[in-house]
């Protein structure tokens, strides 16, 4: 799993409300001194940098990222954002000087799902529709950070002789920030498979995720992608101890308070479920653990997203599953537990020199 191109980033939570995903309650759980003790202990550890998360009621994703990597050196933040919260030039120009500021540290995370649209005026909500806008999104932000002078004419959103300054620098084959995507139906598949430069998958079992890398890939194809390959990457949590035992005691016993506390602080993606989301909590019907220890049954109790399902071990045991996944075509690899800070320390030293073996 030496490969060149694997990476390994966390995910620092960017919430109003402390405690989340168990992670300890404290006043100052989102002040910027505390996340940035978050990100000294990503560049710490070894870690590439970190996803941060985004929805209305949430501190706004783009101004954290900024202050982050304001005081750090090498930390590369993955923002996560949504269309129709941004205009694609707006964001275009957003990201290009954040870009020029950190010398090519940015990525950006697109996100389709419903959020609270009318709250920040937004009028798109069949998911064809936010599909179909997402690609003419991803389309128009490409264009604006290669080209100059552009016109667009679309469906979603119209450009005349738009040019974004500053200009994006080539960097090592890097002509701009990747485009990192999610989603799980057939409108989404067809964005990230013409548009997406990463696509992020939740923690499915290995077959199901060999399954879709297959199907995005000859998607690919068919839709005659005229960009670099489709990238794949994975988000999920791993809670890791020093024996398999301990490990699965203490997951058992966070199910066991997630029961208690109905998920409070846990689920991030209430509502109707997207079908991604869905099909997580599908895989409870296969049985509590899948393949040698993807650990299905915090999704009943209020596991969401990434907190669905979890591997669970010792560090080898979670190395071998994650290399497992790099086997399939993963290289990109978004990992977490709580509490936060103390993990980001742990699977640094005991996690990362196992998968990079």
């Amino acid at each position: 799993m030496s490969r060149n191109n694997t990476e390994f980033l966390w995910y620092i939570p960017n919430q109003i409300a402390p405690g989340h995903r168990g992670d300890p309650t404290q006043d100052n759980h989102n002040s910027l001194d505390t996340l940035t003790k978050h990100a000294h202990a990503i560049e710490a550890h070894g870690w590439t940098g970190a996803l941060i998360g985004t929805g209305w009621g949430r501190p706004d994703t783009f101004t954290l990222a900024t202050a982050l990597a304001a005081r750090t050196s090498t930390f590369e933040p993955l923002v996560a954002i949504r269309p129709g919260y941004w205009q694609p030039a707006h964001l275009a120009s957003a990201a290009a000087t954040l870009d020029h500021l950190t010398a090519g540290r940015l990525r950006i995370n697109i996100v389709s799902g419903k959020d609270n649209l009318a709250a920040y005026g937004d009028t798109e909500e069949t998911p064809d529709k936010r599909y179909d806008r997402t690609r003419e999104f991803m389309h128009i932000l490409r264009r604006l950070w290669t080209e100059e002078n552009v016109t667009f004419e679309g469906q979603h959103f119209h450009l005349v002789n738009s040019t974004v300054n500053p200009r994006i620098i080539e960097r090592n084959g890097r002509r701009h920030p990747k485009l990192y995507f999610g989603g799980a139906s057939a409108a989404a598949e067809k964005v990230s498979a013409t548009e997406a430069d990463v696509q992020l998958f939740w923690g499915e079992p290995l077959e199901d995720i060999a399954a879709r890398i297959a199907r995005l890939t000859s998607l690919a194809t068919s839709l005659d992608r005229n960009l670099p390959p489709l990238e794949f990457g994975l988000r999920i949590t791993t809670l890791i101890r020093d024996t398999t035992e301990e490990a699965w005691r203490d997951a058992e016993a966070k199910v066991q308070e997630m029961a208690r506390i109905q998920g409070q602080g846990w689920q991030d993606h209430r509502g109707a479920p997207a079908v991604g989301q869905q099909r997580l909590l599908d895989l409870q019907a296969r049985g509590d653990v899948l393949d040698d220890n993807l650990y299905t049954t915090p999704g009943r109790y209020g596991g969401g997203g990434a907190g669905t399902t979890w591997l669970v071990g010792s560090a080898a045991d979670v190395a071998r599953s994650l290399k497992k996944y790099a086997a399939l075509g993963i290289s990109h690899f978004i990992l977490s537990d709580s509490p936060y800070l103390t993990e980001i320390g742990r699977q640094g030293r005991e996690l990362l020199p196992l998968l990079r073996e």
